[in-house]
């Protein structure tokens, strides 16, 4: 995975080390953060590398459909079924499946797939007969798995076999130091797909990306760029290329732990001809910061994340702000 940032060192770590086991791996993250990625991740490094490595979608499935996917069907199985087709698990055979979106398995499917992770052995639809089948298996969801198990969406015996070993993958604002990495090989990857110039963020740019939240992670940074990257003018994307779902902040996001002087007439603050907006809230912006770090002993570290923003953002505003 693209990235220096300590989470990512500590998950490339894990991967190294649970590619060496057979064990079933349960890889948490939220949408767009990088799961089949890490799950390809594991596939490569382990000793099934040459074999295939295979991913499906279980809620994109139709779920009249999903056990014939999974398993395979014979011929006249049922209407449609005009041949005898291969499912995922003998097309993956000798090497890893990656069930994503695995909560989204209906029930009556989730009993049978707990058989063939059981037995190493699938039936297909329609067959009296079963085949072996040698295929680790990785599953992930964007959901909390234990709680689908609570709501009944999830067998819990199922749960118990596939979460032998859990992989958490960081979400982008837990990695905000990788973002000008990930951007640089995102606009390679972009330039070398439509054969052009390479594109450049300029500091503005770069600045608003680091100050973004990424609800729908390093999925959502590709789409902005791929955007930005087509609509800019020339070779340079300016901030106003980037469109983002919600609005970056202008300053940083203040901890409850530290309480923002608030806008009243108590504080004296007259609104008249020469009042600035821009620069009221630029001292509230310092005021917040040096309070972080003096409680924090100017652990610059610990201040951003009290501050509730990435180190390498902080360390911006510091040299913005003159307080570096």
């Amino acid at each position: 995975m693209t990235g220096q940032s300590s989470r990512v060192m500590e998950l490339r770590e894990q991967i190294a080390k649970l590619a060496r086991s057979q064990a079933p791996i349960y890889i948490s993250g939220e949408s767009g953060s990088g799961k089949e990625l890490a799950a390809r991740a594991i596939h490569q490094n382990s000793s099934r590398s040459s074999e295939p490595f295979i991913a499906v979608n279980c809620g994109a499935i139709p779920r009249e459909l999903v056990e014939s996917e999974l398993f395979g069907h014979i011929k006249g199985s049922f209407t449609g079924a005009d041949s005898d087709k291969q499912g995922l698990f003998q097309a993956a055979h000798g090497g890893t499946l990656f069930l994503d979106e695995i909560a989204d398995l209906p029930l009556h499917t989730q009993v049978k797939l707990l058989r063939v992770i059981q037995e190493k052995a699938i039936r297909p639809v329609g067959s009296q007969s079963e085949e072996s089948v040698d295929v680790r298996i990785l599953s992930a969801t964007h959901k909390n798995l234990a709680s689908e198990v609570e709501l009944g969406n999830m067998r819990q015996d199922l749960y118990f076999r596939l979460n032998v070993i859990e992989l958490s993958v960081p979400s982008l604002r837990e990695r905000a130091d990788d973002i000008p990495e990930l951007c640089l090989s995102i606009l390679n990857k972009i330039a070398k797909e439509n054969s052009d110039e390479i594109c450049q963020l300029n500091s503005e740019a770069i600045e608003a990306l680091l100050e973004y939240s990424f609800p729908g992670n390093v999925r959502e940074l590709e789409n902005i760029l791929q955007r930005a990257a087509t609509l800019c003018e020339g070779s340079t994307i300016q901030a106003s290329n980037l469109e983002f779902i919600s609005a970056p902040s202008s300053t940083p996001a203040i901890s409850p732990a530290i309480d923002p002087p608030a806008l009243n007439n108590d504080d004296g603050v007259e609104i008249g001809k020469d009042f600035s907006l821009e620069k009221h809230l630029e001292s509230i912006e310092i005021e917040a910061i040096e309070k972080a770090l003096e409680e924090t002993r100017w652990n610059k570290t610990a201040a951003a994340k009290k501050l509730g923003m990435s180190f390498r953002s902080l360390r911006y505003r510091l040299k913005k702000l003159g307080l570096d």
